[in-house]
């Protein structure tokens, strides 16, 4: 006779953390203001007022997107600076670079993050979120890479010039205005 084991049920945290990882996908494909909770309850299998449990507003639950993908973006860095080929702040910038732009070839991750900036504009919460998670990665910047003012926000600068390569798909554009913009610029 075959014993069934009993079923585990899940923790409030692992459907949360469920929740957080479908709702990136959600909230790429259609922004802050084009998805809905219940789209992102559907996504995740469970009930709309279960999301609202875990996440008491639509805001609260985008903002925590937007904090689990500043937790990703550090992570790459992390793992750029660990790989770095020298410990200057050259080399630290450049491996770091090469993690971020690996990573955002997740274009998910990309999309989220291009949301949050546009909705930043509008939504205060959505706002302190984004500027909260760029104060505590430029700081991750500055201390792992050693470098100066010049040398973190030329870092930053380069990084939004390749969200806008991969957003546009410039490489498929075969133009003097795309190959001026991707000149020296990595991106996957």
């Amino acid at each position: 006779m075959k014993t069934e084991r009993p079923r585990k049920l899940s923790t409030a945290e692992e459907r949360r953390e469920t929740v957080l990882d479908t709702a990136v996908g959600t909230f790429a494909a259609k922004g802050y203001f084009g998805t809905t909770t219940n789209e992102v309850a559907r996504a995740a299998g469970i009930s709309q007022a279960y999301v609202y449990r875990l996440f008491p507003t639509k805001e609260a639950l985008f903002t925590a997107v937007v904090e689990r993908c500043f937790v990703r973006v550090r992570a790459a860095l992390e793992e750029g600076a660990a790989q770095a080929a020298g410990s200057t702040p050259e080399a630290v910038l450049s491996a770091m670079g090469d993690a971020y732009a690996r990573l955002i070839s997740d274009n998910d991750l990309m999309l989220v993050q291009l949301h949050a900036q546009a909705a930043a504009v509008s939504e205060p919460a959505v706002r302190e979120a984004v500027r909260a998670g760029y104060a505590r990665t430029v700081e991750y910047v500055r201390g792992a890479s050693g470098g100066g003012e010049e040398q973190v926000q030329h870092f930053f600068a380069v990084g939004m010039l390749c969200h806008l390569l991969v957003s546009l798909d410039a490489d498929s554009v075969d133009a003097p205005w795309t190959r001026t913009l991707a000149t020296g610029i990595r991106h996957y």
